[in-house]
This record gives structure tokens, C-alpha cells and sequence, in this order.
């Protein structure tokens, strides 16, 4: 796949632009573009802003926001939706919606990386109501229906 270029405009002077920690990783880091620390709370929904809006080629590109796994695994901290959906329209400022899961208080600081951004394929599909649907071997089999 060809690289493109994903235009970063900085909504904030103290932004900072997202950058990949090494050449083989697939997300970029995203920075709290905050001036002060944030404590995130057991059970506590918070949302940061990184200071940036973005600019995606074309419409057949979006960007997902992920955890970063060393907040995940070693804090408890992840985002609040799962992942974020950054779609190719969108030209706000990207935030961050961080969840405490632990038992235990975090502390957010400025330019702390807080997410990772990682540029994916989207399908553009079209939708059509259907009265019938194909048969398959698995049918309407759903949530544990293969095993465990």
C-alpha cells in the first residue's frame, strides 16, 4: 500500500503533532494537550484533548483510536468507547475519552501520550433492505454458537 499524507492542523500552540515510536509501529502517539494534570479516578470517564484536527487523503480512510497497552495493561486506563472512529469529514479537534478501570487513582500530565492513531482502510458500502438473506452453515448462530 502506498503512504499518504494526513494533514495535522494544530488547534492549540502547545500540541503536539502525532508521531509512530518506532518505523514498524502501526499507530501514531497521541499527546494530552492539557496545561495541567488531570487525576483520573477509579470509575472515572474523562475526556482529553489532544489539540490537533486532521485532514485524512480521501474518503476511503479513517482514523481509529486505541488504547496505548502499557496505560491499558499496567494503569487500567482505556478509552471509554472502546476504539474511537475518526471519520474522513471530520475536521474538529481529535479528544480522547480515557476510563480508570483500576482500583486506583492516575494521573494524566501534560503532552503525556494518551492514545495511539492508527490510518485504516474504510469500506464505503452502500446498504440495501433485502426480505431474504443467503443461507450459510452457521445460519443465525450467534454469541457462543462456534463454541468456547
Amino acid at each position: 500500500m502506498s503512504s499518504k499524507i494526513v494533514k495535522i492542523k494544530k488547534m492549540r500552540e502547545n500540541a503536539v503533532i502525532p508521531k509512530r515510536a518506532t518505523p514498524g509501529a502501526a499507530g501514531a502517539d497521541l499527546y494530552a494537550c492539557i496545561d495541567q494534570e488531570i487525576v483520573l479516578h477509579p470509575g472515572e470517564l474523562v475526556m482529553i484533548p489532544t489539540g490537533i484536527a486532521i485532514e485524512l487523503p480521501d474518503q476511503e480512510l479513517g482514523a481509529f483510536l486505541f488504547a496505548r497497552s502499557g496505560l491499558g495493561v499496567k494503569h487500567g486506563i482505556c478509552l471509554s468507547n472502546g476504539v474511537g472512529v475518526v471519520d474522513s469529514d471530520y475536521r474538529g479537534e481529535i479528544c480522547v475519552g480515557l476510563c480508570n478501570v483500576s482500583d486506583k487513582e492516575y494521573t494524566i500530565r501534560p503532552q503525556e501520550r494518551i492514545a495511539q492513531m492508527v490510518i485504516m482502510p474504510v469500506v464505503c458500502a452502500s446498504f440495501a433492505e433485502t426480505e431474504t438473506l443467503s443461507d450459510t452453515e452457521r445460519g443465525n448462530g450467534g454469541f457462543g454458537s462456534t463454541g468456547q
